[in-house]
């Protein structure tokens, strides 16, 4: 859709994420799977589905630290190349997406 290269030294670990969210830093995370993945399970953040990403990057700010997230870490990390081609020098794409989160951190979590 995008065409994207893979930027590995721009992804976050779950494990990073989930210490990061432990010390109570404040993390922005953009997920952009479709509404109905999302509302299955999600680790909260703003939903923007990848395919309206183009036409909603006014939402967002540039500055600030953006995590993206997905099912599997596909989509997310087109939309880190997307963002990063839009002047935001600050996305970075959560690895393994909500499906790793799933089987690392929370068994819990419904996988899909």
């Amino acid at each position: 859709m995008f065409g994207f290269k893979n930027d590995s030294d721009k992804d976050i670990s779950v494990a990073e994420l989930k210490s990061r969210i432990d010390k109570g830093e404040e993390v922005f995370i953009l997920d952009v799977r479709e509404q109905g993945e999302y509302d299955q399970c999600n680790l909260g953040g703003q939903l923007i589905p990848l395919r309206e990403l183009p036409k909603r990057l006014g939402e967002l700010d540039p500055d600030r630290e953006i995590i993206v997230m997905c099912h599997s870490g596909g989509r997310s990390a087109m939309a880190v190349q997307l963002l990063k081609r839009s002047g935001f020098k600050n996305a970075r794409n959560l690895s393994g997406g909500i499906d790793r989160w799933a089987r690392e951190i929370d068994p819990n979590m419904p996988r899909y």
